[in-house]
């Protein structure tokens, strides 16, 4: 019911390479300070006390590990399921959807590799979901951007309307659903779930982000989440 945060479940997909980090390993499973990125990630969600229940999609390699070094080994109590997640971010989500509960209101979704959230932002992006039924977290663009095609500038967009998608993104369990099926059935693949949902024409609202609530893509960002982790700043 719009307007109750009850029944809350969290989707982790987990499922990237580190192609663009230059590691072997999948970058969700890159240490810092002697721990997975993943762990922190759902030590945080699972703080939240608007979140009830995670379920975490990785590699199906990578299921046992996650299962007893990240899991039980941290005692996250609220991963009641860790599934093998599918060839992309999307694939992994919508298999995590179709293994969630029948009175589950909300879903919850964000990236592993975002372990620098804060609670309260996890917390505002649930109350705004539960009274509008979809939103976002999201940062504005601070830098000019451009249009660039064949390296040459087509347009310069006016930035004041442009914005950062970040996650965690939460909708009412019946949108994201609809938003999924369609896709699935018309073979949309998109960057982030609300691109999803705005294709339903559902008004999806956004949430004043973090800068801090990085995405760990490339090697500095790495090393920005360290810093950032070490200094207790928000993780």
């Amino acid at each position: 019911m719009m307007g109750e945060s009850v029944g809350t479940t969290a989707i982790i997909p987990g499922g990237g390479l580190g192609v663009r980090m230059g590691t072997e390993i999948n970058k969700q499973f890159l240490e810092i300070n002697g721990k997975p990125i993943i762990a922190y990630t759902l030590e945080r969600i699972a703080q939240c006390s608007l979140v009830d229940e995670i379920v975490v999609a990785v590699p199906a390699d990578w299921v046992d590990f996650v299962l007893g070094d990240i899991v039980q080994q941290y005692q996250i109590a609220k991963v009641v399921r860790v599934i093998s997640g599918g060839a992309t971010r999307q694939e992994s989500v919508y298999l995590g959807l179709t293994t969630l509960d029948k009175n589950d209101s909300l879903v919850l979704i964000h990236d592993a590799v975002r372990p620098c959230i804060s609670l309260d932002l996890i917390e505002k992006v649930v109350e705004k979901a539960s009274q509008t039924g979809a939103a976002i977290a999201a940062i504005p663009v601070r830098d000019t951007i451009k249009l660039v095609e064949g390296g040459v500038i087509r347009a310069t967009p006016d930035r004041q309307n442009l914005w950062c998608a970040q996650t965690p993104q939460v909708f009412r369990k019946d949108i994201i659903w609809r938003a999924f099926e369609r896709a699935v059935d018309n073979n949309v693949v998109a960057t982030d779930d609300a691109s999803l949902v705005e294709a339903l024409g559902v008004a999806v609202h956004v949430v004043n982000g973090e800068f801090t609530n990085l995405k760990i893509t490339m090697p500095e960002d790495l090393l920005l989440a360290q810093m950032l982790i070490e200094h207790n700043y928000n993780c």
